[in-house]
């Protein structure tokens, strides 16, 4: 069972003021990449997972913002760690 679930809102800082859009759509591809759970919000993604899994994919996003021409980003990350156990739809199912 996932012991974590993480929501990151990704804010790369183009070279000339491009919209930020298609270099979020290239972050989100790094999660869907990954194979992990995730479902994508309007500010932010969340992830669920085993926290030693789902850090990496977080490095891994700032790298191909970097890759695709970014000199910085800035990562907001929201982290909720339950070592028994915790999913999304858990936190959720009463709103659905």
């Amino acid at each position: 069972m996932s012991n974590s679930l993480v929501s990151i809102q990704i804010i790369p800082h183009t070279q000339n003021g491009e919209d930020v859009i298609p270099y979020v759509d290239q972050a989100i591809e790094v999660i869907a990449d990954s194979g992990v759970k995730y479902e994508v919000h309007p500010l932010e993604t969340t992830m669920e997972g085993n926290l030693e899994d789902l850090l990496p994919i977080i490095q891994k996003m700032n790298e191909k913002m970097v890759e695709a021409g970014c000199p910085s980003v800035i990562s907001q990350v929201k982290i909720l760690f339950r070592p028994d156990g915790i999913t999304m739809d858990e936190l959720t199912e009463k709103y659905r």
